[in-house]
């Protein structure tokens, strides 16, 4: 997603800290609703992808997926999968590359269907 005009400004990572993106562009649409419903709860969401993904900050709420979600393929690479609710059925899914510091956002949004 290229910026234009009116867009908010993403500070980019500082030293230690990991670079978060998006993978595509439902993944943003889903972002920007959930920071419209859920401000605080995604803020620490971005924090916990930004400064320690891998690590739970959150019991229960915070976790690495499992069985065929526990990992998805991303520029050609196999990473590791987590989830962070946001809300009572809302979910971020997230993709580390620990390798290039890079966080990809893969899902956000209500609880998919994928995990029932």
């Amino acid at each position: 997603m290229v910026p234009k005009k009116g867009d908010r400004v993403a500070p980019p990572p500082v030293a230690g800290e990991f670079d978060i993106r998006f993978l595509d562009t439902a993944a943003v649409r889903g972002w920007e609703a959930l920071g419209a419903s859920h401000p605080t709860t995604l803020r620490r969401c971005w924090e916990a992808m930004r400064l320690s993904p891998m690590v739970s900050v959150a019991a229960g709420r915070h976790h690495p997926l499992r069985d065929d979600l526990a990992a998805r393929a991303v520029g050609g690479r196999l990473l590791p999968q987590w989830q962070f609710e946001v809300g009572g059925s809302e979910r971020v899914w997230y993709c580390v590359d620990e390798s290039k510091r890079t966080v990809w956002v893969s899902y956000a949004g209500g609880h998919p269907k994928a995990t029932e």
